[in-house]
């Protein structure tokens, strides 16, 4: 295998790492579920691609600005829809991915269906991972303060958390706005690694995608997110050479990890001496506890 060829799937998979680790923020330790983070990536691209081809911005700037008005765009949806219970957050953000879509398919300024081409290529290996070690680091120390243990607690339970005094809608929107900051950068790197964006590359299937690797990592695991990430996008890549089959692999692949280890490749483990040895133990246990690992794992 040739090393760019080797390079271009690690700068993928850095930049799907980005977007996965807001959305564990958000699902795996808030326990809200988004279908709407290709539309945050969208801001993201299309903002930076726009600050470095029209008004000619540094790199590092200008992913920035569009992770930064991706967060922004998540104060006005999480204001509307942060009150809503159980599905219907999910539905909405659902619909907010694809309104994100549609309107930049008819906005010419960004060049319409048509999408913009001419990006700088500026992801290289050492950016790209420069921004996932700041974004895992980052994380790291937010789960483990305060406000993280007050966003595990709103996902065990939401009622008795409010009840001790946590602010819910505060901690939900903090979750949501850091989650799109990660998908704003996401979606930057990624226009600068492309060179070419169009509307139809942030269709629901993008953010099914994402939210795949974070329930195949493992739901409230840093670390999992990170392997459950690496491993769904070398899979295709892998199977590259079977054409058409090796989706189905890629799907075969999915189902069977749920279905042998359904809390997750790590299961809400992260990696240290004393995580390996909790998942090389929970790993022999019954697929009912299993369940109940992501849980266990969260409130440690």
């Amino acid at each position: 295998m040739a090393w760019y060829y080797l390079e271009g799937i690690l700068i993928l998979c850095g930049i799907n790492v980005m977007v996965v680790l807001g959305l564990s923020l958000l699902t795996g330790f808030t326990g809200l579920f988004s279908f709407g983070h290709a539309g945050f990536m969208a801001i993201g691209a299309y903002v930076s691609a726009s600050l470095t081809t029209m008004l000619h911005w540094p790199f590092i700037p200008a992913v920035v600005a569009g992770g930064l008005v991706a967060m922004l765009m998540s104060f006005i949806i999480g204001g509307l829809t942060l009150n809503l219970k159980g599905d219907y957050f999910c539905i909405a953000t659902l619909g907010f991915g694809e309104a994100i879509r549609l309107i930049l398919n008819n906005v010419q300024t960004f060049g319409g269906a048509r999408g913009m081409a001419s990006i700088p290529l500026k992801s290289s290996l050492v950016a790209v991972y420069a921004f996932v070690i700041i974004g895992v680091i980052f994380m790291w120390f937010l789960i483990r303060s305060r406000h993280g243990r007050n966003m595990v607690a709103i996902r065990e339970e939401e009622l008795a958390a409010q009840a001790i005094g946590i602010n819910v809608f505060r901690y939900k929107m903090l979750s949501l706005a850091a989650s799109a900051l990660y998908a704003g950068i996401g979606g930057a790197l990624w226009a600068h690694y492309l060179t070419f964006i169009n509307p139809a590359m942030f269709m629901l299937t993008k953010s099914t995608e994402m939210t795949i690797m974070v329930i195949i990592g493992g739901l409230g695991s840093i670390t999992g997110s990170i392997v459950g990430t690496f491993f769904l996008t070398f899979l295709p890549e892998a199977f590259r050479e079977f054409a058409d089959w090796r989706m189905v692999v890629y799907g075969a692949a999915v189902i069977a990890v749920m279905a042998l280890r359904p809390q997750g490749l790590l299961g809400g483990i992260e990696f240290s001496p004393k995580g390996i040895i909790k998942w090389i133990t929970t790993s022999g246990k019954s697929k009912k506890a299993q369940v109940k690992t992501p849980v266990e794992g969260g409130k440690a």
